[in-house]
C-alpha cells in the first residue's frame, strides 16, 4: 500500500466517527509519518480524544492512554521497579510502552510529572531505576490539552511543548458538521472502525519520507519564515532551529501522503500554524493571538 492510499483508507475509517475535521486528521497522520508527536488543543467536547482514539483504532498497533490528573505521578507514566515475593527486583512497565500513546488533558497534570515525558518524546526511551529502556517502534504521542482559561489547567513548560512536532487547534464545528455529528451519534453503535494499516506500514512510510526532495527555494523559505519569527515586533521569543527541522519533516510527510515526491512552499505555508504556534511567545496583541501573528508573517514573505 502506498502512502497516499494508506492515508485515504485511514481517513475513510476515521470519518465514520468524526465530522468536519479532515484537515486535523491529515495533520495527525502527517505527524505519525514524520515520526513525531502532536498536541491537540481545544475546549472540552470538540472530539480531540475521539479523533486520537479513532485514528489508533484504524491502525493495527498497540495503544495506551494516560489521563492527566492533578494526582498523576511519574510512575503512572513510565512504570516502576518492585520486589516480588522472592525478593527479586521486577520491572512493571507503564503505559508509555506502546506504539500510540494518548495523553488526555496533559495540562491538568503537575508539571513535575509531565517532565517524565521529555526523554520519551525526544529519545524514544525511558530511564527507570538507572535502567534505560527503549520504547517500541514506531512511537507516537498524541496529547490533548484544554485552553489555559479552563479551570484546573497549568501552562506546559516550553521545553516540553517544543518536543511536539505540531500543535493543532481544534475549534467548534461548523453548522453542517455539527448536524452531521448528531447523525454519526445516531448510528454509532452500528459503525465499526476497521484496522486498515499496520505498524509495518507506518515504519515503511517513515522510511519513504527520506526519499522526498526539497528544493533550495523551499529550504530558503523555511529559513526566512523561522528567522522572521525572531524579529517580528509582536514576538518575544521566536522559533529555534528545531522549528526549521520540524517544517522539513512535516513538509516531506505531507508531500508523501499526497502522492508527491517534492515539498512545495504551499506545503510549508499550510503547516505554519501547527509548527510554530507552540514554539513562539507573543506579546499582548490586542486580540490578534499567536495564529494571527503567524498568518501576518506568512503574508509578508
Amino acid at each position: 500500500m502506498d502512502a497516499k492510499s494508506a492515508y485515504l483508507s485511514v481517513l475513510e475509517e476515521v470519518k465514520k466517527h468524526i465530522a468536519g475535521n479532515d484537515d486535523i486528521i491529515e495533520l495527525i497522520f502527517i505527524a505519525m509519518v514524520a515520526n513525531g508527536h502532536v498536541m491537540l488543543e481545544g475546549v472540552p467536547g470538540v472530539a480531540k480524544t475521539t479523533m486520537a482514539k479513532t485514528i489508533s483504532d484504524a491502525i493495527d498497533a498497540d495503544f495506551n492512554r494516560i489521563q492527566g490528573m492533578p494526582d498523576l505521578v511519574i510512575n503512572d507514566i513510565i512504570g516502576y521497579v518492585y520486589t516480588d515475593e522472592n525478593k527479586s527486583p521486577k520491572l512493571k512497565r507503564g503505559p508509555i510502552f506502546t506504539n500510540i500513546l494518548l495523553v488526555d488533558e496533559l495540562n491538568r497534570a503537575p508539571p513535575k510529572t509531565t517532565t517524565a515525558l521529555l526523554e520519551a518524546l525526544e529519545e524514544r526511551q525511558v530511564t527507570i531505576s538507572n535502567q534505560t529502556i527503549k520504547l517500541p517502534t514506531p512511537f507516537t504521542a498524541i496529547a490533548t490539552q484544554n485552553p489555559l482559561n479552563i479551570e484546573g489547567t497549568t501552562p506546559l513548560p516550553k521545553v516540553l511543548a517544543d518536543r511536539f512536532l505540531m500543535k493543532i487547534t481544534v475549534n467548534y464545528p461548523g453548522e453542517d458538521a455539527e448536524s452531521e455529528i448528531l447523525r454519526i451519534k445516531e448510528r454509532e453503535e452500528r459503525l465499526t472502525v476497521k484496522k486498515v494499516i499496520s505498524v509495518n506500514d507506518i515504519l515503511d512510510m517513515q522510511s519513504q519520507v527520506n526519499g522526498i526532495s526539497m528544493s533550495d527555494d523551499v529550504v530558503k523559505y523555511i529559513t526566512k519564515l523561522v528567522r522572521a519569527t525572531r524579529t517580528d515586533i509582536h514576538v518575544v521569543m521566536g522559533g529555534s532551529p528545531r522549528a526549521d527541522i520540524s517544517f522539513m519533516r512535516c513538509g516531506k510527510a505531507k508531500a508523501l501522503i499526497n502522492g508527491r515526491d517534492e515539498v512545495t512552499i504551499s506545503d510549508i505555508k499550510s503547516l505554519a500554524r501547527a509548527v510554530l504556534s507552540h514554539r513562539i511567545v507573543v506579546r499582548s496583541t490586542g486580540g490578534i493571538g499567536v495564529n494571527g501573528v503567524i498568518d501576518g508573517i506568512v503574508a509578508t514573505l
